[in-house]
């Protein structure tokens, strides 16, 4: 679909079609997925090794994720980036694929596990202890894993042991502890808790002991921080009109914070608050929490090339 989508952007088409209600009588998926849709990035290939800098500290899978790599392929380098900062070998399995989560949301575990068996056999060719996924949906489906092929006996004890392996970006910096120093970061920002890490994975402390690191950086919280954006999975696509109830009340929440940074850790829901600010005629940066951690770490100014 992205073929279609860049050609529709490149010629304003997209834009033509989200004013007007046509989508939305034609099939109300089509209406939302166009209103969410980003512009399509050119998806830098990341090496299959990205080495350390300095000291090597760990050797790490990374997930690159279908809608990561697709719409927000940066996120992807700054990930691999900070890992490679913190001291990290990252490696980065060709030819990994979707590891089934939308799948699984959808309530589709045949092919979900079809998935799986296949990201399971990419990263156990790796032969990586630990894979870091920086997608709180994708993170929460292969820690699944377990569960959801525990009646196949090929692959039960396999999937246990992928999902054991599996850690959040912030939960395995966390776990790791800092070594490149940071640089100050003058900007205040709030910080969005995706259910499946606050909820699913119960992820809240890390990302914002990490941005609080952070020197000169000023975090704040929302008001409704645990509560649904309306993105959860592909809830927004198939129930849009009460995911945009969600996604409004989100947005009037992300205002009230009058912070000029919006920080998530999962690509749906970055999607779903700037769309829902876009709605309202609203504008704010948004960015993944890599992003940050990746300005400074290198020093970079804000805003940057680097970081929405």
């Amino acid at each position: 679909m992205i073929a279609p989508l860049r050609a529709a952007q490149r010629t304003g088409l997209d834009r033509r079609l989200a004013r007007s209600s046509l989508p939305g009588r034609l099939s109300p998926v089509l209406g939302a997925a166009l209103r969410l849709a980003p512009p399509a990035s050119a998806a830098g290939r990341l090496p299959e090794r990205v080495a350390a800098r300095g000291p090597r500290r760990a050797v790490t899978g990374m997930l690159t994720g279908c809608v990561q790599s697709v719409f927000f392929p940066r996120v992807n380098a700054a990930t691999a980036r900070v890992l490679a900062l913190e001291g990290c070998d990252v490696i980065i399995p060709r030819g990994q694929g979707c590891c089934g989560a939308l799948s699984l949301h959808s309530g589709r575990e045949a092919e979900a596990a079809a998935f799986a068996r296949h990201t399971i056999e990419a990263f156990e060719r790796a032969g990586v202890d630990t894979i870091v996924v920086n997608s709180a949906g994708c993170g929460s489906a292969m820690k699944e894993y377990e569960r959801l092929l525990s009646g196949d006996p090929d692959w039960s004890g396999r999937a246990a042991a992928m999902s054991g392996r599996v850690r959040d970006l912030s939960e395995f910096l966390a776990e790791l502890g800092p070594a490149a120093p940071r640089h100050p970061l003058p900007v205040t920002a709030a910080y969005h808790d995706a259910c499946h890490l606050g909820h699913a994975q119960r992820i809240t402390r890390q990302p914002r002991e990490l941005l609080r690191a952070i020197p000169e950086l000023t975090l704040v919280e929302l008001a409704d921080a645990g509560t649904c954006c309306g993105s959860a999975g592909v809830y927004n696509l198939l129930q849009p009109e009460a995911a945009g109830e969600l996604g409004a009340r989100k947005a009037q929440a992300v205002l009230d914070a009058a912070a000029p940074l919006l920080i998530s850790a999962n690509p749906g829901c970055s999607l779903q608050i700037a769309a829902a600010l876009a709605d309202r005629g609203e504008r704010i940066a948004v960015a993944h929490i890599a992003e940050v951690l990746d300005a400074s770490l290198r020093g970079l100014r804000w805003p940057t090339a680097d970081v929405r």
